[in-house]
Parts: structure tokens; sequence; C-alpha cells
């Protein structure tokens, strides 16, 4: 729950419990953290996101880490959980329990900002589930009951343990959110655990003065540099030695946090402009605060590493990693449930998910058999006479349109799977392709049932070539259109960043599948480049229409245009009216049906094993082309626009808020 107190934690690491028992430690040594910048990907434009980061953590005590925005704090916790993104580069060592730490290290534990929960789930559910994932499969299932009750009690949700956690539709207000108050229990149980023999790390946000004392440890950062590491209740000591003392009624991070983010110079500089306030003439008590807070930053830093407080750090390093042993760790197999738990557990939860939330399967099962009622009797008894030839082709692209479009409305749900999907592979509980196969077999039944109910209804309403096999051959490729039409749309789901983008990219897409159609034209006179190959063999609504016309129309015979003449085979209107040879089973396209699904399915996997890679490659092609493009450009003007903080005298620090105050 520590991802509840949105704007107070941001992040937490926490030792997992089977490591937590023997008393070990996380040793972070000598982190650097370098990204490439957006243009190049060179020596020179390369940006240091962290410097040369040193520190530890023990069991049972919690450690705060804290800095200005962009000072490195979510980059040095990817770092010691090992997840950072690919394209950045990290030197230095993270060692746990004297063994350095591997990729995906399951005895970290990742607790992020964002909530990333199926909302439809109570919180007992998410936490039994992940317990199921995570767990080993030695253990009973009252034994992992039994660990989900430990930490219910612990975090204080036994009274609200039933309930919803809520998405962006379903919102429970007791898992909502937690405001200031509550972010003091938070810290208060995450104390207690550690307290346990575990070790905390969070990362937060100007705590108050009652939160920040229940922290045992803090680890200030600035500009991916350490400004101060050891004891919480010394960091004001430090800032006072250095020259900086907190103000009597200051709250210490407050303070601390001034000290360091360079935003407040420019805060005040916008003022000083608007307002015209002339903030110098305050005075200073102290020569050494007439510093603007880069310059105080600097000296900070300088301090530290000078400092006791340093020597003490490294010292106390050295003597970990001198007296720790390396015990033999078991394997991740070991560790984790096996293979086939995973597999059925994803597969309830997931089934649980569509089940509860009305918008992901019901609300569309509502809307397929209205349209299956609506085109049932816009159509009904189409009959066999000359008008019913050009009538049945327009029936078939009437329901196949309409279905295919339905299944666009599944995208909201699929992209929050997909977010729980990729912070569990981030820690490693599964992988690509089991979450595919979860995916597919959870849905399966709700696909089925629609495909077959609205069949069955526009199957005997239309009237359409009577026998169980004509039925059943009409159900399925209608099963087999909607789930491709679905994977399709986790496709899209999967490579677009955000809802809306989603949801206009899959309706392109799937307009652009229906125009090699036979809606539109015959499949003979489409042009034979692009649109005839290969477009009409990808098209799942091509593949479609062209089954059904060939299950209604074979057998059938038809009343001719003039009384008299004799009957047209519904052989003979496919081949000549629709261009479509009758010789070929409607079975094969059944068949490219299949294969379409299958094949949508492994772009999917494909998709979401290499999209960070890809994406980075992309990215990196287009930032060249870009910087390029702009060093052919001459500058419009060798004078600067605006005036910068260079050219412009900052207030000091002192006269802005007084650190000459005495220490309380």
């Amino acid at each position: 729950m520590a991802e509840r107190s949105s704007g107070y934690i941001e992040g937490m690491i926490e030792e997992d419990k089977r490591s937590a028992s023997a008393g070990k430690y996380l040793v972070w040594e000598d982190i650097t953290v370098v990204a490439p910048q957006n243009l190049r990907n060179d020596a020179t434009s390369r940006k240091q996101l962290l410097n040369g980061i040193s520190g530890f953590a023990e069991p049972h005590r919690i450690m705060a880490l804290m800095g200005p925005s962009g000072s490195g704090k979510s980059t040095l916790l990817d770092a010691l959980a090992g997840r950072l993104p690919a394209n950045v580069k990290m030197s230095g060592d993270v060692i746990l329990n004297g063994n350095k730490r591997k990729l995906n290290c399951r005895d970290i534990s990742y607790v992020t900002q964002e909530d990333l929960f199926l909302g439809s789930l109570t919180v007992r559910e998410t936490l039994e589930y992940s317990a199921h994932l995570r767990l080993p499969s030695t253990m009973t299932k009252d034994d992992k009951n039994e660990v989900v009750d430990e930490t219910l009690t612990k975090m204080g949700l036994q009274d609200c343990a039933e309930n919803n956690i809520g998405n962006w539709h379903l919102r429970d207000e007791p898992t909502s959110g937690l405001d200031s108050a509550s972010s003091f229990f938070v810290i208060w149980a995450l104390r207690n655990i550690a307290h346990d023999g575990r070790i905390v790390i969070c990362s937060i946000h100007q705590p108050s003065s009652d939160v920040f004392n229940l922290f045992n440890d803090l680890l200030l950062l600035a500009g991916g540099e350490t400004v101060y590491f050891g004891e919480a209740k010394m960091a004001v000591k430090f800032f006072a030695d250095a020259g900086f003392p907190c103000p009597t009624r200051k709250n210490p991070p407050d303070h601390f946090l001034r000290c360091v983010s360079s935003d407040f110079d420019q805060v005040i500089a916008a003022l000083m402009i608007s307002q015209r306030i002339n903030y110098g003439s305050s005075g200073s008590l102290n020569s050494e605060m007439n510093l603007t807070t880069d310059e105080i930053k600097g000296k900070l830093i300088n301090e530290y590493k000078s400092s006791t407080f340093s020597s003490n750090a490294r010292k106390r390093m050295r003597e970990i990693l001198t007296l720790q042993e390396k015990p033999a760790t078991k394997s991740n197999k070991e560790n984790s449930s096996s293979w086939w738990r995973k597999l059925c557990t994803l597969i309830s939860r997931s089934s649980l998910n569509m089940s509860r939330d009305i918008g992901y399967y019901w609300l569309r099962s509502v809307f397929y058999i209205l349209v299956a009622v609506s085109a049932g009797s816009f159509f009904f008894k189409i009959g066999t006479n000359y008008q019913a030839i050009v009538a049945r082709g327009k029936c078939d692209g009437f329901i196949y349109g309409l279905m295919i479009c339905l299944s666009i409305g599944g995208i909201p749900f699929v992209i929050e799977e997909l977010q729980v999907f990729r912070r569990e592979r981030l820690g490693g509980h599964y992988g690509d392709a089991m979450f595919v196969l979860s995916n597919f077999l959870s849905s399966l039944p709700f696909v089925v049932a629609m495909a077959f109910s609205s069949g069955t209804i526009l199957y005997y309403m239309v009237k359409f070539h009577s026998g169980f096999s004509h039925y059943l051959y009409f159900c399925l490729n209608l099963f087999c259109c909607i789930a491709v039409t679905e994977g399709t749309a986790l496709i899209v789901s999967a490579v677009v960043p955000n809802l809306l983008m989603g949801i206009g990219a899959a309706a392109g897409v799937t307009v652009f599948m229906m125009m090699p159609s036979l809606l539109f034209r015959r499949l003979v006179d489409l042009p034979k480049i692009f649109w005839r190959y290969p477009m009409s063999y990808l098209s799942y609504a091509a593949w479609s229409i062209q089954g059904q016309f060939k299950n209604d129309m074979i057998g059938l015979e038809f009343d001719p245009q003039v009384p008299g003449e004799p009957k047209l085979k519904g052989e003979d209107v496919l081949l000549h009216m629709y261009g479509i040879n009758p010789k070929i089973s409607k079975w094969w396209d059944l068949a490219a049906l299949a294969a379409l699904l299958v094949c949508v399915r492994v772009i999917f996997y494909m998709v979401l094993k290499y999209k960070e890679r890809a994406s980075f490659f992309t990215h990196r092609l287009y930032a060249k082309a870009n910087f390029q493009h702009k060093a052919k450009r001459a500058p419009l003007s060798k004078e600067p626009l605006i005036s910068s903080r260079r050219h412009k005298t900052l207030n000091p620090l002192a006269s802005q808020e007084g650190l000459g105050s005495p220490l309380p």
C-alpha cells in the first residue's frame, strides 16, 4: 500500500521475507548510472544520472531516500532492484546477502508509486494471488493464506480486506488513496516490518517532522550525488557543521530540500520580477550564507565527502563485506512457484477480473446480442428470391463489420492488465509467454459465449443455409473472427502509450483490415500490388466473409431474375457475382483464420518481449535525424532571447529563508 500515498511515498524497496531471517545486508558501492541524451549517443552526449553513490541498508532499520526532483532517487531504486532500462549503463556493485545482485532478483520487492493492480479484485485477493505467484510450491495453501493474513494485519488492512481496490471507472473510497495523516500510519507499518528483520528503503517526498522521526537512516541526493548518508537524527548536525543550520521552527526535511533544490532560485527570481520585491535587503548573520543554491549544494557535497559520516559509512561497508559470508542461495526455480501453478493462478485471476468487471466482456456481450437481434430483424427470413442474392451479401458484411468493431471496446481493460503484467514481469514473477497464454485461455469462454449466442440468434432469425454443419461453421467462423480482432487489439494496446491512442489506432487497423474484404470490391478486382498481395491474405475480415459466403451460398438455389428461367445455383453466384472459387473448401478459409489467430498471438508475444529494445532503436534513429536537421539550421540570433541565471545576480539563500537562525 506504499504507492497509495501519492505525493508522500514515491517508491520503496524491501528485502523479501525469505532472506530477512538471515539478518543480512544490502550494500551498494560506487554506483554510477549513465543514460544517453535525446540527440546523440556518444560519449559527449551522455547524461550522468548517478555519480559514485555508496551506502548500505541494515535489517531492523528503515531508510528514507530524499532529494529534489531529478536528483536520482528513482534511478537508485531501479539500480538496486535491477530494473534499469536497457539503454542505461551502470557501473558499481550491488551486494545482497553476500552475493552480487542479479537482474530481477526475487529477494527484493519493489513497490512503485503508481496504482498497478486489477481494480475488480479485493485487497485480500490481490495479496492471495501474489502469494501463489511468488511463494514456493512447497508451501501449502494454508501457509500462504497465513502469510496473507499476517501482511494484512501488519499493514492495518483488516477492515478493508474485502473491499475492491478500484480502477479508472470503479473507485472504492476506503482504498482510493492516503492523506497526509494516513502516511504516518503507512511509515509506522513499514517501520514495524523493518523491525521484524527486513530491510526497507523508502523514497519519500517532503515528509512531516513526525513522519521523518520514524526513519532510522537518511540518504539525501542532489544532482546524482550524495549530500548526506547516515542516521536521520544526525542530519541536522551535519548541516549545522557545514554552515547551514536549520531554523528553529522549520521542518528539517523541508530545510534539507530547500538547501539543495535549485528550483527555489528560479521561483525567487520570478517573484522579484513580477512583484518587484527586494529580497536582498534582509542581510545575513553569516557571510558564508551569501551563496546560490547550486553553490550551497556543491559545498554540502564536498563537506560530506570529507566528513566523518562518509568515512564511517565506508568503514561499515568494509566490515559488512568482510564479515559476511556468501551463503548457498537457492535457485529462482526452487524459491518460486511451479510453471503450471503460475499459469493456473494467472488464468484464475484474469478470469475473475473479466467476470467481475462489467465493462470487460459483459457489456460487450449485451451489445453483441443487441446487434444480432437488430441484424436478424433487419434481414429476417431473407429467403431465396433473386433479391436475396445481394441481401445475403449485405447481411454478412453488416454482421462481420459490426462484430469486428465491437471488439475495440475491450482495449481499456486490456491496458489495465498490461500495466499489471509489466510490473510483475519486472519482479520476475513470470514471463511474456505465460501471460499471453493465460490471457487467451481466460478470455476463451467469454469469446465462445459471445460468438455462439449472437451467432445462434442471427442464424435462426435470418434463416441462413439450414443444417447443423452450416450452423456450426457460422458460429466457429464468427468466433475466429472475433478472437483474431481481439488479438489485434492486444497488439495495438501493447504498442501505443495510452488509452486514447489505443482506441484510435485499433479503429484504424480494423478499418484497414476490412478494406480488402468483399464488402467493397471483389477480391479478383483488387489492385494486385499491396491490396491483393499481401493485404487480402492478411485481412481476417476477407477470410471470414469469404468463408461465410461459401457456407451460405453453396447448395442453395435462387429464383431467376426473369420468371420461367432456370434457377440460379449458389456456386454460380459465388463465381460470377463475387469472384469466389466454390471448388475451394470453406474449411480452408476457417483454417486460414485459425492460422491468423495463432499469428496475432505470436506477434503479441514478440511485441511484449522486444518492444522496449525496438522503441529505443527507433528513438535513436529519430534523434539522430533530428540532430542532423538542427545542425544544418543557422541560428536566428546569437544573443539570448531571455536572460539566464548566469547573467543575473541571485539572492543568497540566507536572505530568503533566514538560515542564520540558531539551531533548536
